[in-house]
């Protein structure tokens, strides 16, 4: 029998803590963290998209992106690399962010609402592991984004750089963002508060490697499941804690910037597992990458804010029943 990997156990742990204390902060329900709608509030928020809605510089996916670079840096493990496939990898970022808003959520969202009690997240799960088994069949049959590079110091602080100007800029000049008067973006924790939060949260994460495509791909690849062990611990912490605030409901209607159109919560996800697969990592896990210095997950990052403003100019986002 393998040994527990407490590491990710813990990480995944305390990531759930932290989702739901963005939550009871202001967040909007069952989404203490969500990689996908926080990037698409940014595009947002920088005039990418129109949707009103959703218009927010969140500084969730700041603080992680930092966390992971300071925490590469103490550790002695930030490596500026890339030169992978890099147009590859920008079309997949938009893909997995496109199937994601399909469903109104990233992997780390859908076990946030699988501990809200939200079946319609269930779907989305089968979806998500169908895609990460034909993603395995891809790579078992040669697919590769090749190999990279050692690169430039300058060239792996890109994004790390930029969170950093975002966030100078949302504090000092806010009047260059848009921000929601209504609906999700509306709702948010002190920024202070998130920032703080979000970087531990980041610095966990670059520690553990958490993923929530790595635990069933490396299961289905080489039947190793120790990162699945983080995706467990995300869905107990956070189902315990609504369990105790009287916050779970369970069941499909009603669920909270959710919806309940079955077909695209399974296929939505189910690009979001294959593309997740073919770039080697979740979007969580690409926000961490990139702030180690890796620009093929920096570029993978652009591509799924690309996907965002795409997803929502386009009608391809799915729309929530209850905000």
């Amino acid at each position: 029998m393998k040994k527990v990997n407490w590491i990710v156990v813990i990480a995944g742990a305390l990531v759930g803590l932290a989702a739901v204390l963005l939550t009871a902060l202001g967040n909007p329900a069952n989404m203490g963290f969500c990689i996908a709608c926080f990037l698409r509030d940014i595009a947002g928020a920088c005039s990418l998209h129109g949707a009103a809605k959703v218009q927010y510089v969140r500084p969730e996916i700041i603080g992680l992106v930092l966390g992971s670079f300071i925490m590469a840096l103490v550790k002695g493990e930030f490596r500026a690399k890339g030169g992978s496939s890099p147009a590859t990898r920008f079309v997949l970022g938009a893909f997995v962010m496109i199937g994601a808003l399909a469903f109104l959520g990233c992997p780390l969202r859908m076990v946030i609402r699988l501990g809200g009690g939200d079946l319609n997240a269930l779907v989305a799960l089968i979806g998500f592991t169908i895609g990460i088994f034909i993603g395995v069949q891809f790579m078992k049959r040669g697919f590769s984004l090749r190999r990279n590079y050692t690169l430039g110091v300058t060239e792996g602080t890109i994004l790390p750089a930029l969170m950093l100007g975002l966030l100078i800029l949302v504090v000092a000049v806010p009047s260059l963002f848009k921000f929601s008067e209504e609906g999700p973006g509306f709702k948010h924790a002190p920024i202070l508060a998130a920032l703080a939060i979000a970087l531990v949260v980041g610095a966990l994460a670059q520690r553990s490697r958490l993923c929530m495509v790595g635990g069933i791909r490396d299961g289905m690849m080489f039947g190793d499941f120790k990162l699945l062990y983080g995706f467990v611990a995300i869905f107990v912490v956070v189902l315990v804690c609504n369990l105790i605030t009287n916050n779970f409901k369970l069941g499909f209607a009603g669920q909270p910037v959710a919806h309940s159109d079955h077909v695209w919560n399974l296929l939505g996800m189910l690009l979001v597992g294959w593309g997740s697969v073919l770039l080697g990592g979740c979007p969580l896990r690409q926000l961490i990458l990139a702030g180690e210095g890796n620009s093929d997950s920096t570029v993978t990052v652009f591509g799924m804010i690309a996907g965002a403003a795409f997803a929502h100019n386009f009608g391809l986002a799915g729309a929530a029943a209850n905000a």
